[in-house]
């Protein structure tokens, strides 16, 4: 345990949950979830929320008992003890981790493409702009970057700020009729659209990462994490009443690559759209920056901890040589999947993680003093919406349920040979 100079009290940490949810994955996601829910993607909206609700709930109180930087790996470890299946699920979160930042990667290109004139090397360009912006940081971060929290939360005030005025606008003139839900799609598909809406809430868990710089864990974690993911629900929810109350669904789904900066036209023009796109390439340039100096952090500890090759260990340049090694699986991962396989690759193995990590609350639940029904519904609502998100990509991406099932297997096999050459597994820190 360690003591910060500087304390998170109950706002940043909801800031920071905030930023992380708010991230890329609007900007991304919201066109790619129009394809499948159409104009009802609100509800899918508010349903994956509901989700993240119940799951930050146990891993509120998770985290108020076990108050480690560790997160999700903690409360595994306390859940489960130290051996096979925990590390297995550490190699987890980190191939969840390395999937989130090719999404982000593909939604910069995706963006970056709307700046040149349409042709046939569009295609081309996009794998470009996808590429070089991962290369550009993985250099930047090899060179030892900065610290960056000042740019970050400038970047994160950007977003809402253009989010927030897109939003607003957008409702005070949307047009009631192309909300009807005479317009909607069966109700399965809106269920089936939680396989990539739930995805945009996902970053709520990094509130459990602060938690040992919290003065009073076990009041202000569950509390930052409600918060947190009720803003966030509140936004998405906005946002699509004001895209979809502007333009008919099938012109969204057109320009599902670049949804929110199509839906700024009608309400602001050109000048809107450029603002918005400005806005994506910004929001996905700083969350890719960010997060690969986070993925760093995870496969140099799993690497120290042998739930990694040691090779992701070692320094290289200013940083160390997971970076590198990461940044070639984000490239391999954003060039062979598309934006809506690469959510629903991401939200499955999310929840895959959620659902046993709540499942494990249930053993230690007098050492959290959480509710036996919230923690079971927790559970249930994780448990259904990755079922739901299963069924969806084996019915329409086959290949997909393979590489989930293959990420699974690869995990366990990681696990298994470097019990064997390491002799080295997860521990649990807090007593």
């Amino acid at each position: 345990m360690h003591t910060s100079k500087k304390p998170i009290g109950f706002w940043s940490a909801v800031s920071m949950g905030i930023g992380a949810m708010v991230g890329a994955g609007i900007f991304a996601l919201l066109g790619e979830a129009s394809a499948i829910s159409g104009s009802a993607v609100y509800l899918s909206f508010i349903m994956g929320g509901v989700i993240a609700l119940f799951s930050g709930y146990s891993l509120g109180k998770l985290g108020a008992r076990y108050p480690s930087s560790g997160g999700i790996i903690e409360y595994l470890s306390q859940s489960y003890g130290s051996g096979f299946f925990t590390g297995t699920m550490g190699v987890m979160l980190y191939f969840s981790a390395i999937v989130s930042l090719s999404l982000v990667a593909k939604a910069f290109g995706n963006y970056a493409v709307t700046f040149l004139p349409t042709n046939e090397a569009e295609q081309l360009w996009r794998g470009f702009f996808t590429v070089g912006i991962i290369v550009l940081f993985v250099l930047i971060n090899l060179k030892g970057a900065k610290d960056v929290a000042v740019w970050e939360r400038i970047t994160v005030g950007v977003k809402f700020i253009v989010l927030a005025a897109l939003s607003i606008t957008g409702i005070i003139y949307l047009d009631p009729s192309l909300l009807s839900p005479d317009n909607y799609p069966p109700n399965k598909d809106i269920f089936f659209s939680l396989a990539i809406t739930f995805f945009a809430f996902e970053g709520f868990r990094v509130i459990t990462n602060t938690a040992e710089d919290m003065p009073d864990p076990s009041k202000t974690l569950p509390k930052a994490m409600m918060t947190a993911i009720l803003l966030v629900m509140l936004l998405y929810v906005a946002i699509a009443f004001a895209v979809f109350g502007n333009l008919p669904t099938d012109q969204i789904i057109a320009a599902k690559d670049f949804a929110l900066a199509e839906a700024a036209l009608p309400i602001f023009g050109e000048i809107g759209f450029t603002i918005v796109a400005i806005t994506a390439l910004i929001a996905t340039a700083s969350s890719i920056n960010a997060n690969l100096y986070a993925v760093t952090n995870v496969t140099y500890q799993l690497a120290k901890d042998g739930e990694l090759p040691a090779e992701f260990g070692k320094p290289i340049g200013h940083s160390r040589e997971g970076l590198v090694i990461s940044g070639i699986l984000i490239i391999i991962l954003s060039l062979l999947f598309d934006l809506s396989e690469i959510a629903a690759i991401g939200s499955i193995s999310i929840l895959f993680v959620h659902t046993v990590t709540h499942l494990g609350h249930l053993k230690i639940r007098a050492e959290t003093g959480a509710s036996l029904s919230l923690v079971v519904i927790a559970t249930l609502l994780s448990l259904i919406a990755m079922i739901l998100a299963f069924v969806y990509v084996s019915q329409n991406s086959g290949h997909i349920a393979y590489i989930l099932i293959g990420f699974v297997l690869v995990a366990g096999l990681t696990e298994i040979t470097l019990q064997k050459i390491a002799k080295r597994e997860i521990k649990p820190r807090i007593v």
